[in-house]
């Protein structure tokens, strides 16, 4: 791997509440350790160099380095506070970062990464500047209004994932705009700014856990993982 700096923003905001639970849903355990623990992890192990930056709601940024240590060890993870939406806390965690490289930003809530993902979307935003991992559907879909719905062609639709990875002098600027309601995530962001995103193929075990039962898939796809490489 090139010795252009790599940053992996980690954007876990989650409350838990439709995990139902009073922990927050990034600090639930997986297999032993709390959910974005995996993630930290898979980064660091995929991108020896990688700076790791860690966005958090600010009720959570003291405790975090306690918990971190306890399980993740001396892999070093600079903390810092989320803002009121997600495009906030991005843009917080853009702001630790120090000369040009490339930068992947991921959902804490996506323990399964793998290094493969992290790895493919390293080299196209190296080529392209930007990758966006995305997946096809699987199942039939309908767009809804009030009273009426009708079939979609879900041949021209896609699932996006993370981690969306862009070279600095790509996502950085953009990241100066005023907020607005349709940033639902980084490749939104850029289109606004009038910079074209680049697409590249996700993998489906790369699930975001939201609720209940996706925790426990996640579960069932990482105890396979430890059996496959036993």
């Amino acid at each position: 791997m090139s010795e252009i700096k790599k940053y992996a923003v980690i954007v876990a905001g989650g409350r838990g509440i439709r995990m139902n639970s009073d922990i927050p849903k990034q600090f639930l355990p997986l297999l032993g350790k709390p959910m974005l623990c995996h993630a930290i992890e898979a980064f660091a192990h995929a991108v020896k160099d990688i700076e790791l930056i860690l966005v958090l709601p600010e009720s959570q940024v003291g405790s975090a380095q306690t918990v971190l240590r306890s399980y993740i060890g001396n892999i070093d993870v600079t903390t810092v506070a989320g803002g009121e939406t997600r495009y906030h806390s991005v843009r917080n965690g853009l702001k630790e970062i120090k000369g040009e490289g490339i930068v992947f930003v991921h959902d804490g809530a996506r323990p399964l990464i793998s290094e493969e993902l992290i790895l493919r979307c390293y080299e196209q935003a190296i080529e392209k500047g930007s990758a966006i991992p995305v997946i096809p559907l699987a199942e039939s879909v309908r767009a809804v209004d009030e009273s009426t719905s009708k079939p979609l062609n879900r041949d021209n639709l896609r699932i996006v994932q993370t981690p969306q990875t862009f070279r600095t002098e790509v996502i950085l600027p953009a990241f100066k705009q005023e907020y607005t309601p349709s940033f639902t995530d980084e490749a939104t962001v850029l289109e606004a700014f009038g910079t074209a995103v680049h697409l590249v193929d996700g993998r489906p075990d790369n699930i975001k856990v939201t609720t209940p039962n996706d925790l426990v898939v996640a579960e069932a796809l990482l105890n396979a993982r430890v059996h496959e490489h036993a």
